[in-house]
């Protein structure tokens, strides 16, 4: 065991490195961009929308926001980071050595998991320049957190399996991943739409996870908190099924 935490923490260690030396790209982008949003949707559009569930304009988009930075980086960080593994060919010698399979999925989860929660604080400080806000639940926040970002690290883990070039883990997110975000309520109230919209976005597992964490910071929520709650579940539970099947597998990882 003691040689698995080791494994482990070179594999996270590996992945931090990588984040924070390339830190002009994994950090400041989420940043500019969110900040962005902040002026055009918070101040701008939302000083014409006036209050939703009793919270102004942007102090409602600001968990969606920040929960949309967590699992675009998440997913981003262990895509790119997993398939650069496949293109070097140093994939194979993890596969090949005594290291079992759920170390090595565990050590790119925590690193993409481990981006997702920095970059999510980075946007949650900015956001305290716009606006006031006191987390109502503590605890449903930093959970809410933690699976939403498992939950994409995993589908990017899985997406960059799959992936036979650079160009195959730009599909997901621009034409999936992005489409459920802003489908996802992060702008708006589902309870806004009229059928069959409203029934259609209750499908958007996005939709579960802004909720959870809007729940957290705000106390408000647009889904019951324990199903949003269950549906990541179930989905951790599923994608980790996956991902440990296709390393044990070796799909797409063994040439």
């Amino acid at each position: 065991m003691s040689n698995h935490l080791i494994a482990l923490g070179t594999i996270v260690r590996r992945e931090i490195v990588r984040i924070l030396r390339i830190w002009t790209q994994t950090l400041i982008p989420p940043a500019i961009t969110m900040t962005l949003y902040f002026v055009i949707f918070g101040k701008l559009i939302g000083s014409r929308i006036g209050t939703m569930h009793g919270f102004t304009y942007m102090q409602y988009i600001v968990p969606g926001l920040v929960m949309m930075s967590i699992i675009t980086n998440s997913y981003g960080n262990i895509s790119s980071s997993f398939f650069g593994a496949k293109f070097g060919r140093f994939v194979e010698e993890m596969l090949v050595s005594p290291m079992p399979n759920w170390v090595i999925l565990l050590g790119y989860v925590t690193g993409a998991v481990t981006r997702g929660v920095i970059v999510g604080a980075l946007v949650l400080t900015i956001a305290l320049f716009f606006t006031d806000l006191h987390v109502a639940h503590p605890f449903t926040t930093f959970f809410s957190v933690l699976l939403g970002a498992t939950v994409f690290s995993l589908a990017g883990f899985v997406n960059a399996v799959f992936a036979k070039k650079f160009d195959d883990i730009a599909l997901v997110p621009t034409f999936v991943l992005t489409p459920l975000t802003y489908l996802g309520g992060v702008f708006y109230s589902v309870d806004l739409l009229s059928e069959p919209w409203h029934s259609i976005s209750l499908v958007n597992p996005i939709l579960y996870m802004v909720n959870a964490f809007r729940f957290g910071v705000l106390g408000v929520s647009d889904v019951p908190i324990v199903t949003a709650f269950v549906v990541m579940g179930v989905f951790v539970v599923g994608l980790s099924a996956v991902a440990l099947r296709l390393l044990s597998r070796g799909v797409g990882l063994r040439s």
